[in-house]
């Protein structure tokens, strides 16, 4: 795989995958434009392109697990305490993570091949990115009732996961769909972007998981050089944009990631018309 294409992704998807943007969109795009300008974008057989997109999950998911270790570990406590018998705060926020997991578990897996033949073209992407930018600008607008995990029921927990099934749709963004639910609950910026990054953990590692399985099911488990340093990359940059973003959210709004869905939207959409045209 060429350097440039390699550093491309891998940067692209750290970035992108835990900010309210879409990762799948941009990594999509990026493709594209790579093919459009001339660029090669893989020199490797199709078991190294997903050796990589494997790689790029795992420095993913390593960045936020880094992140929030601190509910990490109060999870893995609470999922102790489960197997003994004795319920806690630290197993209830295990469950309530489970409870909005398990509906985007279900409706990928029924509807990845739909997204793979239907749901990519670029018109339904700027449209998706449009659309759910504004809905999260809207949401930001909910008056804030709930500060802490401890405030988050099973009911907000269930519908921030069935909310999560529209990120099948590239342009929606996992991320984005689950922090404007959050704040339609009336989550404060920090928690609605907290739940939706832990959220973030079992399904990033779902995705993974069935790409490994891919993977083994194509005879091919070596990992390439390329897919440690892209992996590598994705982690640094995913933990940066983490960091910056939660930070950000602690006195500041989501109003700059809402004016680039826009504008990003706006010109997707003037390239297709565009195209259309001539």
């Amino acid at each position: 795989m060429a350097m440039y294409y390699l550093i491309f992704l891998a940067i692209v998807q750290g970035i992108t995958e835990f900010l309210p943007i879409s990762s799948s969109a941009h990594l999509i795009l990026g493709r594209d434009l790579m093919s459009a300008i001339g660029l090669p974008p893989s020199q490797g057989t199709a078991a190294d392109e997903l050796a990589f997109d494997i790689a790029l999950h795992v420095g993913s998911l390593g960045a936020v697990l880094l992140y929030f270790r601190r509910d990490v570990g109060e999870m893995v406590s609470g999922l102790i305490d489960l197997l003994r018998g004795h319920g806690s705060e630290r197993s209830r926020l295990l469950l309530l993570v489970a409870a909005g997991t398990v509906p985007i578990l279900i409706v990928g897996f029924l509807a990845r091949n739909i997204v793979s033949d239907l749901l990519r073209a670029t018109e339904i992407m700027a449209w998706a990115t449009i659309i759910f930018g504004i809905a999260l600008w809207v949401a930001d607008r909910t008056p804030i009732a709930k500060h802490e995990p401890k405030a988050v029921t099973f009911r907000d927990a269930l519908i921030i996961g069935l909310m999560q099934c529209l990120a099948i749709i590239p342009g929606v963004s996992r991320s984005g769909i689950t922090m404007t639910a959050g704040r339609f609950l009336g989550f404060d910026r920090p928690l609605s972007a907290r739940f939706a990054l832990l959220l973030a953990m079992p399904t990033v590692a779902a995705a993974g998981i069935l790409a490994s399985y891919e993977l083994y099911d194509q005879g091919d488990t070596r990992m390439t050089a390329d897919a440690l340093i892209g992996g590598g990359l994705a982690f640094i940059a995913a933990w940066a944009a983490i960091a910056l973003m939660m930070r950000w959210l602690r006195d500041a709004s989501y109003t700059p990631f809402v004016i680039y869905r826009i504008l990003l939207g706006l010109v997707l959409l003037a390239l297709v018309y565009g195209i259309e045209v001539t």
